[in-house]
């Protein structure tokens, strides 16, 4: 056996099978690249769903990092700590809001957005008790746990785990007038995708988010904007929402948040909306730790300057521009996205998503498939326009053969 072949028999005998990885066990990485345990290097260009948007092993971070493990790393919420504070006031001004509440995950920042609006709903809106209603979107992704699944239209992510939470109703994504028919006076939010990832990043219709919130601040409800892949550069602008002009009442933002090394989340609003907690109503041990407050403190100031933003939206006009040449040519069916983030639909002739991914695999660049024919393209924002060449001709050999 290789050593490929080891590491991956020693996970599968002890790891409950609920992913389905790419034959690559990686060993270490830097930038965009990374190496397995053989020494064969592979672009990445999927940056860990936009969790690695600042790139593997990003000094800044690192150093972050470092410097905080020597301090102190965790303290729970019973105590404060001395890194909480700029947390909290630099992530609410990069946002143009006025409170953070910080947790871990993902999920954890979606449950935390659902509680939020229920609790708004009624102590501030006046919705009656049990009666709060939230509007979503179909082919949406918010996280796995029990509530959010209960408003998937996936069957992978929903079957066999209800009974469901009720409380949801389900629109077709992009349908302006599907979602404002859905408003009544029990609504206490929309939540959506800005774009939606793992739907195969789908791009909503010019005007929707402007007109959701239009809608939405006409009936009293808040909108939700779930920005855990869509933001933080990934799409040319520091939030998705920004390409409509568009201010949500909250945001929700993870993955790169923890820029890849630790996790951390968080939901992002207004004093009006996150004011309505008292202590004990909702928490997390680890969520707002010292070491993921020094690590997304990093991440603001990166931020701050615009420059990732500025390079995913100039390399992203690139990487659309060449995915359009190869739909032109027939290969490809239909290339969505924006920025440095495309969802490219193969020809069923050509392979299944997950065959593509694996002959790229072959070619050493790392993708990941979705939704039968189609594969996903995310690299880390600091790809070298050259590197990012390289893949694309990858790509071109793949779909030639």
């Amino acid at each position: 056996m290789t050593a490929t072949e080891r590491a991956i028999a020693a996970a599968e005998a002890h790891s409950a099978h609920n992913y389905h990885p790419l034959p690559v066990v990686v060993a270490t990485a830097e930038g965009a690249w990374m190496t397995d345990v053989e020494g064969n290097r592979y672009l990445d260009m999927l940056a860990g769903y936009s969790a690695l948007n600042f790139g593997h092993g990003n000094p800044r971070l690192i150093g972050a990092a470092r410097a905080q493990l020597e301090r102190v790393t965790l303290t729970s919420r019973a105590f404060h700590h001395d890194r909480f504070a700029d947390f909290c006031a630099g992530l609410a001004e990069l946002c143009g809001m006025e409170m953070v509440l910080p947790m871990n995950t993902g999920a954890e920042a979606v449950e935390t957005a659902v509680k939020t609006a229920r609790k708004w709903g009624y102590r501030v809106k006046g919705v009656p008790d049990g009666k709060a209603k939230i509007v979503v979107a179909d082919n949406n992704f918010h996280g796995r746990t029990t509530t959010v699944v209960s408003f998937s239209t996936d069957p992978e992510a929903r079957a066999d785990f209800g009974p469901y939470t009720p409380g949801f109703e389900i629109v077709p994504y992009g349908d302006l007038a599907a979602l404002e028919a859905a408003l009544d006076e029990h609504t206490v939010a929309v939540l959506l995708e800005p774009i939606q990832g793992e739907a195969g990043v789908l791009v909503p219709p010019p005007g929707y988010l402007a007109g959701v919130r239009e809608a939405t601040r006409a009936r009293n409800v808040l909108f939700v904007a779930d920005e855990i892949q869509s933001g933080l550069g990934r799409t040319g602008r520091t939030f998705a929402c920004e390409h409509e002009g568009v201010v949500p009442d909250m945001y929700l933002l993870g993955k790169a948040l923890g820029g890849g090394v630790v996790p951390v989340s968080a939901v992002v609003s207004t004093r009006e909306v996150l004011g309505v907690y008292r202590p004990g109503e909702h928490g997390s041990t680890f969520g707002g730790n010292p070491l993921a407050c020094a690590v997304a403190l990093e991440v603001i100031a990166m931020l701050r300057g615009g420059e990732f933003q500025r390079r995913a939206a100039e390399l992203g006009e690139h990487l659309h521009r060449e995915l359009n040449l190869l739909a032109a040519g027939g290969a490809v069916r239909a290339v969505r996205g924006r920025g440095l983030w495309a969802g490219v639909d193969i020809d069923p002739a050509r392979g299944t998503g997950r065959e593509i991914s694996a002959r790229l695999m072959e070619r050493r660049v790392l993708v990941k498939d979705t939704h039968g024919s189609t594969i996903r393209i995310a690299p880390p924002l600091v790809i070298s326009e050259e590197d990012l060449d390289w893949g694309l001709e990858q790509l071109r050999q793949v779909l030639a053969g």
